[in-house]
């Protein structure tokens, strides 16, 4: 009996293999061109300037905003997906967690990635406007 025990408490350590793993939050690096740009995401993580990484929660999409002074504002959206190393935890479930580690993993997110990652942001410079041309008056005709 005591033997089960064992075996039962071990086999619940086991369900999760990705989120053991891999864990459930993420590094993303947010770079922008130019650099040094001030970076805010729909999910409340902020950045003084770029390059920069933010942790995330693996499941959690979200929008990265670039701002810096004589550009034009630019985003992106990082959006999640199955990885290749979140599909193998998921395998691993399957043969040691079982169905507990298959939903523990999917509820949990560790078996995404945020794509892309390294996300860039390319800021296009705003125009200034040409210098005011002066228009000369001819002798004896007015000036338009």
């Amino acid at each position: 009996m005591k033997n089960h025990l064992a075996i039962i408490a071990i086999l619940s350590i086991l369900p999760g293999c990705a989120s053991i793993a891999r864990g459930t939050t993420e590094d993303v690096v947010i770079i922008t061109s130019p650099s040094d740009a001030k970076i805010t995401t729909s999910i409340g993580s902020n950045c003084t300037s770029s390059p920069c990484t933010i942790k995330v929660n693996r499941k959690t999409p979200f929008t990265a905003t670039a701002s810096k002074p004589g550009y034009h504002t630019g985003s992106l959206f990082i959006d999640t997906k199955m990885s290749g190393k979140g599909t193998a935890g998921l395998a691993g479930n399957v043969l040691f967690g079982g169905v507990i580690g298959v939903g523990v993993d999917a509820v949990s997110g560790a078996t995404l990635d945020h794509t892309p990652n390294p996300a860039t942001i390319t800021l296009a410079p705003i125009a200034t406007k040409p210098a005011a041309v002066k228009h000369r008056k001819r002798s004896g005709k007015p000036t338009s």
